[in-house]
C-alpha cells in the first residue's frame, strides 16, 4: 500500500538526568523502550536528537560565579573592563555577568541598540525614528538614552535590562558606567581591556578591537575554556551556550559531544542492526514574529552529529514542477512525471529553477530547529526526539 505519511517527529520522555549518569545508555534505552511501547519499527536513517542540556548535566559541566570571577581576574587583573554586546537574558547571561563583575574593579557596559544580537529590544525602531536617533552612528550615555526613551520593559520578561544588568554589577561592589553603541571601537575610548560578549559576530568584533588599539581582548568563548579550580569548562565555546542552573551556578555547553553521538549510534546499531543518525542540539535557528527574537543564543545549533547528517537538503519544489514543467498533466500522469523527475534529479541542484524556494540550510540547523520546537524549553519532559521519514521524498 502507498504510504500517506511522511516525516514523523516524536518527543520521548526519559528519566531526569543527573551528574554521573551514562547518557548514551539512557538515550538508547529510551528509544528502544519507546519503540516497543508504541509499536514502532526503527529504520536506517531514522534520527535521534538529544538536547545539549541533558548531555552537559550528565557530564557535570557546571561552573560557579566564583570560577568565572577567578578566570576574569586571571585575564584582566585590575583593569577597567569594557563589557560589550551582551545579550539581554536572565537565563543566558545574568549569572555570567555576576561572575564577571565579581572579578572586576570597574566595568563600562556597552549595550547594542535598539536590540541585542538575538533580537531582544531595548527600544523600538519606531522610537528611534521618532527621536531622530541613528543607532549606527550615535553613541549615547545612560542619561541620554533615558532622556530620549525613558524606561522600557522587555515585552516577554517585563525586565528593564539596563537597570537589571547595572544592579547586578553594582551588587558586587563594582563601579558601572553604561553606554550605548553598535560600533566596537567606541569602547576603546574608555579602556583597551575588553570582553566582547556577542555570539555569532565575536570574531569580527575581536578583529576590529585588536586592529584599533585593543590590548587585552577576549570573548566569552575564552572564559572557562579550561577548568578553574575543578570547574566545568568547554575548550571550544567557554561560557557561550551557558544556561542558569542556580542563583550562583551555570551549566555550560557539553564537552566531547562527538564521542557521545558516535557512541549512541554504535549502541543502537548493536541493538537494532540499523544505522540511526544521532545529533546533539541546542537552540533552534528561527525568529519569533511577535517579539522579533532570533532564538539562536547558543554558538551553534548542533555541537556534534553523526556523518549522515552532514550537508544540506537537495530538494525540488513540487509546486514548481506542477505549475511549470508538467502544467499540462493531471492526476496519476502528473504524479508519475513528478516522481520520475525526482528520481532522476541531479546530485547538486544549486541554481536550478526547480529548486528555488527550498532554502538549502544545513541539515543539522533544520533538524535541530525541528527538535527544539518539539521538545520545547519547559515542562514537556521530552529532551530526546525521535524523527522518522525525514530523508524520504515523494517517490518513497
Amino acid at each position: 500500500m502507498e504510504r500517506v505519511v511522511g516525516t514523523v517527529v516524536r518527543g520521548l520522555r526519559c528519566p531526569i538526568i543527573n551528574e554521573g549518569d551514562h547518557i548514551d545508555d539512557i538515550v538508547v534505552d529510551t528509544v528502544l523502550h519507546a519503540a516497543e511501547t508504541e509499536g514502532l519499527t526503527i529504520h536506517d536513517r531514522d534520527i535521534v536528537s538529544v538536547t545539549e542540556s541533558i548531555v552537559a548535566r550528565a557530564q557535570g559541566n557546571y561552573a560557579t560565579v566564583d570560577h568565572i570571577a577567578e578566570d576574569i581576574k586571571n585575564k584582566f587583573g585590575d583593569d577597567t573592563i569594557g563589557l560589550i554586546f551582551p545579550i539581554l537574558s536572565r537565563n543566558r547571561f545574568a549569572i555570567c555577568l555576576r561572575g564577571i563583575a565579581k572579578g572586576a574593579k570597574k566595568i563600562v557596559l556597552m549595550l547594542s541598540y535598539p536590540s541585542d544580537e538575538v533580537g531582544n529590544h531595548l527600544v523600538s525602531i519606531d522610537q528611534l525614528d521618532e527621536k531622530g536617533v541613528n543607532p549606527w552612528t550615535d553613541v549615547l550615555t545612560e542619561k541620554q538614552f533615558r532622556d530620549y526613551f525613558g524606561y522600557n520593559k522587555h515585552a516577554f520578561t517585563g525586565v528593564d535590562y539596563i537597570d537589571y544588568y547595572k544592579s547586578l554589577i553594582e551588587a558586587e561592589g563594582v563601579e558601572c558606567e553604561v553606554i550605548f553603541s553598535n560600533n566596537p571601537k567606541t569602547i576603546l575610548e574608555y579602556t583597551t581591556s575588553v570582553l566582547t560578549c556577542d555570539i555569532h559576530t565575536r570574531f569580527r568584533t575581536k578583529r576590529i578591537l585588536k586592529a584599533n588599539g585593543g590590548k587585552k581582548v577576549y570573548s566569552l568563548d575564552n572564559i572557562l575554556s579550561a577548568p578553574i579550580d575543578g570547574s566545568g569548562y568547554n575548550e571550544q565555546y567557554g561560557l557561550l551556550g551557558t544556561n542558569k542552573s542556580t542563583e550562583d551556578k551555570v551549566k555550560l555547553f557539553p564537552r566531547d559531544s562527538q564521542v557521545v553521538v558516535d557512541r549512541i549510534q554504535q549502541k543502537l546499531k548493536e541493538k537494532t542492526g540499523k544505522n540511526v543518525e544521532v545529533m546533539i542540539y541546542g537552540d533552534g535557528a528561527f525568529k519569533d514574529p511577535v517579539g522579533k527574537i532570533w532564538e539562536l543564543a547558543d554558538p551553534v545549533v548542533s555541537p556534534a552529529y553523526t556523518a549522515g547528517l552532514d550537508g544540506v537538503p537537495n530538494e525540488i519544489k513540487l509546486k514548481y514542477l506542477a505549475d511549470n514543467n508538467f502544467a499540462d498533466l493531471r492526476g496519476e500522469e502528473l504524479q508519475e512525471a513528478v516522481a520520475k523527475f525526482i528520481g532522476e534529479k541531479e546530485s547538486d541542484l544549486v541554481g536550478a529553477m526547480e529548486a528555488q524556494g527550498t532554502t538549502p540550510r544545513k541539515l543539522t540547523d533544520l533538524i535541530g530547529s525541528l527538535s527544539d520546537l518539539t521538545s520545547g524549553s519547559g515542562d514537556k519532559g521530552t529532551p530526546i526526539v525521535f524523527i522518522q521519514g525525514y530523508f524520504d521524498n515523494y517517490t518513497k
